[in-house]
């Protein structure tokens, strides 16, 4: 391969399922006129707090490789904004890790997520339904060892949990719920 260039995509079925199935049916249920307002995914943000990085600044570095294999993209340190004595933390220090996936990365990611790693949880019962008001989704994971990646990566070493934003251009909950329901993310059944 030639410096400079990039390697093709891999085409989606997720996002040829959203095309051709999701959106269609989304713009009849929500009684949209326009195929351009019906919402869809924007990005997904991966985050991972790492208070061992006060004292060694190595599990940082393995938090954040184990975080590129999960994720198929390099993340980004994030650093701390305020001191805070009692936590013996400093302004400026790297305490955690954060990536921003965007097109077929961040369809991949959540092809990855609902199909090979929910499934994987201990006594699955679906994740909760609740949205934060605006058309997004929070999503708490555990341990990241249900990620394929993440034993291939070393997470051996040490477990972690991560928070997992999936950010849509959905105007409220509602339409959000829709939208990730119909992308088949396993919610739990309301009684």
């Amino acid at each position: 391969m030639m410096s400079g260039t990039r390697a093709p995509a891999r085409r989606s079925w997720l996002k040829e399922k959203y095309q051709s199935v999701v959106a269609p049916q989304l713009k009849e249920v929500l009684g949209m006129k326009n195929v351009m307002e019906v919402p869809r995914v924007s990005k997904i943000v991966i985050n991972v707090g790492v208070k061992e990085a006060v004292g060694d600044s190595k599990a940082l570095q393995v938090v954040s490789r184990i975080i590129e294999a999960v994720a198929g993209q390099a993340p980004l340190k994030t650093e701390v904004r305020k001191s805070i004595a009692g936590f013996k933390i400093r302004e400026g220090m790297k305490i955690g890790v954060c990536v921003t996936l965007r097109g077929p990365r961040m369809y991949a990611f959540l092809e990855k997520l609902i199909n090979l790693a929910l499934p994987k949880v201990r006594d699955f019962q679906g994740v909760p339904t609740k949205l934060d008001g605006r058309g997004n989704y929070n999503l708490g994971i555990k341990e990241w060892n249900i990620f394929p990646e993440a034993d291939a990566a070393g997470a051996n070493e040490m477990s972690h949990g991560l928070n997992v934003t999936i950010c849509t251009t959905a105007e409220d909950d509602e339409h959000a719920f829709e939208l990730l329901k119909g992308l088949g993310m396993p919610f739990r059944k309301q009684k």
